[in-house]
């Protein structure tokens, strides 16, 4: 039986595992922490749990594949809850916009509280449904550098009809061009951050990201996303996966750019095939020596996506106007990029991210009572004072929240804990704290995300959000597909 090794039980190394165990493979899973889940873990303390990383469910038929894939029904592992409001959006000058999941009623919505109509939103669906049509077969669910992917009528069709997927603008620029209120324009620029993106750089082709969280929805799980993590980790153990927690491992062991093992905890164990599920630098600078290949050379001078701070708050008291998720816009979004990709600091005024996932999984709070997933963008780690940093914006955080909502938050705080790119990276492995790998900022970045099969050592795959197809639940899952595929693949022949 061939055996195989997977570095870091996030939800791609996960994903990958349970697939290649369903297929006879002998698959061992090390993993650094006590716990799986990598960013997709959890925090519990005093009667209160939060997910500490993923917060919403998109293209859920993806993990669905995964189950059915490993002749497993998902409803045996998991509950989903479809959310009837995606996010509750709060502006400056104090209007509210609910993102129905309904998009007729999101359309009446827009209507009656902007300048827009049901038409211009159901035209940018359109558009946005073009792209993901074009591209999700070439870019999202295949290795879009191998040759068999372009070997297909969808392929064929993306290149011939390459104009339509809006590489050439930016996020923003298209955005604009189907909604005059600029509350909408900002509704929907702030999608390009679901992978570390600046909305005023990023190629239009993010554009794709607002279909799939409409259509089929969005979702959260009954006992939040980590749940997802527990229904994956039992999945992989039904499949025959071998687990080894408190094992970080500290080398891939080569022999002429072969690999052919781990040093895990002082001992060498040989392997037919590695996945590295942890960040790519990390593989390259760290569990491979720093090795100098023409992969680690080019992907050591990218520049990292950004990152966030989050504070998990325990509040004493339920809040009303507040959705499961919602969103407290700043005033001037092009500034608050500006401030974050140019300068590299925390904003002077940021938008503010708030979970609140007890909304739905009221098990997930003491009874009257809250937890809140506060999140704000933050710049990779550049050796930042983050004390210094985190003093700063909780006030400001605070103040902002409490100006929108016409609270005083403080008072109903019982506890909080902090989370920043420098805490991140120490946690999860990820790279300077940045949460998706590389910036998608330009124009070729789906091609510069490091690909699934290393290109320079042999027997060496990556999987997880800094690997080809990038971060989010849904595409680390397909990661951990194509990887597998790709390994059946080699056998097979």
């Amino acid at each position: 039986m061939k055996t195989i090794a997977v570095i870091g039980a996030g939800l791609g190394g996960l994903s990958a595992a349970a697939r290649l165990a369903r297929a006879g493979f002998e698959v061992h899973v090390f993993e650094k922490n006590t716990f799986a889940g990598g960013k997709a873990s959890e925090l519990y303390e005093q009667g209160f749990r939060f997910d500490t990383g993923p917060s919403l469910l998109t293209m859920p038929y993806v993990l669905e594949n995964l189950f059915e894939e490993c002749n497993e029904n998902i409803s045996d592992y998991l509950s989903m809850n479809k959310l009837e409001i995606i996010c509750r959006y709060f502006y400056n000058d104090n209007t509210i916009i609910n993102a129905y999941s309904d998009v007729q009623r999101f359309g009446e919505e827009i209507s009656e509280k902007s300048v827009d109509d049901d038409e211009a939103l159901n035209d940018f669906f359109n558009y946005s449904k073009t792209i993901y049509e074009l591209t999700a077969d070439l870019f999202l669910f295949n290795p879009p550098l191998n040759y068999k992917t372009f070997l297909n009528t969808k392929a064929l069709r993306t290149l011939f009809n390459i104009n339509k997927i809006d590489s050439f603008r930016t996020v923003h620029k298209a955005v604009s061009s189907y909604f005059k209120d600029k509350k909408l324009v900002q509704l929907f620029d702030r999608y390009a951050t679901y992978n570390g993106s600046n909305p005023f750089k990023a190629p239009a082709t993010l554009n794709i990201i607002p279909y799939v969280e409409y259509f089929p929805g969005a979702f959260l799980p009954e006992g939040g996303i980590y749940s997802i993590t527990k229904a994956l980790v039992k999945l992989c153990e039904n499949a025959g996966v071998h687990f080894h927690y408190n094992s970080e491992v500290e080398q891939i062991l080569l022999n002429n750019k072969n690999a052919m093992g781990l040093k895990v905890n002082g001992d060498s164990i040989f392997f037919d095939k590695i996945i590295s599920n942890t960040d790519v630098n990390l593989t390259f600078q760290k569990l491979l020596n720093g090795i100098n290949t023409s992969e680690s050379k080019r992907y050591r001078k990218l520049k990292p996506s950004l990152s966030g701070v989050v504070f998990y708050w325990a509040i004493n008291r339920k809040y009303e106007m507040l959705e499961t998720h919602n969103i407290i816009f700043s005033e001037n979004y092009k500034k608050e990029f500006y401030e974050l990709t140019k300068l590299n600091v925390i904003p002077d005024e940021p938008t503010i991210y708030i979970y609140i996932s007890s909304k739905i999984n009221p098990n997930d709070a003491p009874a009257d009572k809250e937890n809140w997933f506060v999140m704000i963008n933050a710049p990779y780690d550049n050796g930042q004072d983050w004390e210094k940093e985190i003093a700063g914006v909780r006030k400001r955080v605070i103040n902002k929240i409490n100006n929108r909502l016409g609270i005083k938050i403080e008072d109903d705080l019982l506890f909080e804990r902090i989370m920043t790119p420098k805490i991140l990276d120490l946690k999860t492995a990820a790279y300077r704290g940045s949460i998706y790998g590389i910036s998608s900022d330009s124009k070729t970045s789906a091609f510069l995300r490091q690909q699934n099969k290393s290109k320079c050592i042999k027997n060496l795959y990556f999987c997880g959000g800094s690997a080809h197809p990038g971060g989010g639940i849904p595409l680390v899952i397909l990661s951990g597909k194509i990887v597998s595929d790709i390994i059946k693949d080699e056998y097979q022949k």
